[in-house]
Parts: C-alpha cells; sequence; structure tokens
C-alpha cells in the first residue's frame, strides 16, 4: 500500500506552464512570444467571432439566402372548371384528392370560383374553405 504523500501524476499527464517575460535567454523574454507590436500583442485581446480585422465579414459579403414560411398555403381548385367537385354529396379532402389527382402533401384545400359559394353546405372537412365569389 501506498502512501498519500507519495503518490505522484502518471509520467507524460502535467506540462510545466511557459513562463513568459523571464528575460532573453529564456526564449521567451521581451516580447514573450507575441511578436512585434499590433492588435494582438496588446493586453486584454480578443476579438469577436468572426472578425476579419476592420475587412466586411464573410457572413455580411454573402447575400441573404432562403426562407421558409410556417404557415400552410392551401392549394385553390376553380369549382367552376372542376364540375366533378359539385356533383358530390360530401365534400371532404379525401373525396377532392380522388378526383382532383392532389398529391399526398396537400393539407388544405380553397374552392374558388362562382358555383363555390353554393357548395357551403356539402363541406364536412375543416381543411376545406370557400371565398365568396362575384
Amino acid at each position: 500500500m501506498s502512501l498519500l504523500q507519495e503518490l505522484t501524476p502518471a509520467a507524460g499527464s502535467t506540462k510545466n506552464t511557459k513562463r513568459v517575460g523571464r528575460g532573453q535567454g529564456s526564449g521567451n523574454g521581451k516580447t514573450a512570444g507575441k511578436g512585434n507590436k499590433g492588435q494582438k500583442a496588446r493586453s486584454g485581446y480578443s476579438i469577436k467571432r468572426g472578425f476579419e480585422g476592420g475587412q466586411q465579414p464573410l457572413h455580411r459579403r454573402l447575400p441573404k439566402v432562403g426562407f421558409t414560411s410556417r404557415v400552410v398555403k392551401p392549394t385553390t381548385i376553380n369549382v367552376d372548371k372542376v364540375t366533378k367537385i359539385s356533383e358530390l354529396a360530401e365534400i371532404t379532402l379525401d373525396s377532392i384528392k380522388e378526383i382532383y389527382r392532389l398529391s399526398s402533401t396537400v393539407v388544405k384545400v380553397k374552392l374558388i370560383g362562382a358555383g363555390a359559394k353554393d357548395l357551403a353546405s356539402k363541406i364536412k372537412d375543416e381543411n376545406i374553405t370557400i371565398t365568396a365569389g362575384k
């Protein structure tokens, strides 16, 4: 069993700290390993993320790209052109998808046209809306 005062760290696990500014003979005297003058040689030096020395940073030089709206825009269907919709007994999203061959990703449908107002009583799905025609 070893004694507490005889415990030492494993070989190579610790390093001595670099003692800067302790004379020319140490190799890190005078400028303390910071080179000559300049912003980086000063005390308290730190740069902001993306700073490029006064040059316009890359993230500001490039154009803004892209935007994806989280609002789901409905697919519009003109009832005057697709007459099969007005012939349905109950108008649901599934029944419209069968007739109009819509994509499976379509979640909302808006019925437009002069005859859309008459179909309001047949709509049985909250994802289907109508706009008042003239």
